[in-house]
């Protein structure tokens, strides 16, 4: 059951469904639940060795590189897909299924839950875009009632419900704002994001909203006029 909405929360929802928009996109990370859902499973899958020993080996010196800076974050969201090359598909939506079910479903913001639903009920095409990978977004929206065909994550070739390592895009940064073009004839009425990686996708939209921003987001947001939102803490 979805708790009862704050004041501070209720108002947040109403000042959205005011502008009546017909489009919105959502990133996910952080604007839709508290936390990065890719990292805490890429660490996840690696604990319990779902993937080889193999890209075990490889997987961490790999992700210190990217903390270091040595990786672009483009780059890295999708080594993050295609280690997965190899597995049957099915294996890995379970998983996912599982890690989001212990791990996230908690965390979700529940204004953001009631937004995308009234959004959703007025006949509003709500879009999730993210760059984590599309299976751990597709268990996430299933909370949201957001269909796959309304997800832009980043996404590998499955060929007879085996995974490769083709990747079909990775929607971080400017790559957001080109996979929402790659399915909208017009930019979107709303979007809403957390981190800078969002940047362009906020900017293509007519009312931008920066929902739990990161320090570096927060300042972009408040220079250009952006909405921040800020979910107040759990009790």
């Amino acid at each position: 059951m979805t708790p009862s909405l704050t004041a501070v929360q209720s108002e947040f929802v109403e000042s959205v469904l005011k502008l009546k928009p017909t489009i919105a996109a959502f990133d996910c990370d952080g604007t839709l639940w508290s936390g990065d859902v890719g990292e805490g499973l890429f660490s996840w899958e690696l604990n319990n060795k779902l993937v080889s020993d193999e890209v075990i080996r490889w997987a961490r010196p790999r992700y210190a590189d990217y903390r270091a800076g040595n990786v672009t974050e483009a780059v890295m969201c999708g080594e993050m897909v295609t280690m997965h090359r190899g597995l049957r598909e099915e294996v890995v939506q379970r998983a996912c299924d599982m890690f989001f079910a212990a791990a996230i479903a908690n965390s979700i913001f529940p204004e953001m839950r009631e937004l995308v639903g009234r959004l959703r009920a007025s006949g509003c095409d709500v879009w999730a875009v993210s760059s984590s990978n599309q299976w751990i977004i597709r268990s996430g929206m299933r909370s949201f009632g957001i269909a796959q065909d309304h997800i832009l994550a980043a996404e590998v070739a499955v060929e007879h419900g085996v995974i490769t390592d083709r990747l079909i895009r990775v929607p971080s940064g400017p790559g957001k704002a080109e996979a929402l073009r790659s399915v909208l004839a017009v930019q979107p009425d709303c979007a809403f994001g957390n981190a800078i990686w969002d940047r362009e996708m906020l900017t293509m939209a007519k009312h931008a909203f920066a929902i739990n921003p990161n320090p570096n987001l927060k300042e972009l947001a408040t220079a250009q006029g952006w909405r921040i939102y800020q979910p107040p803490p759990a009790d």
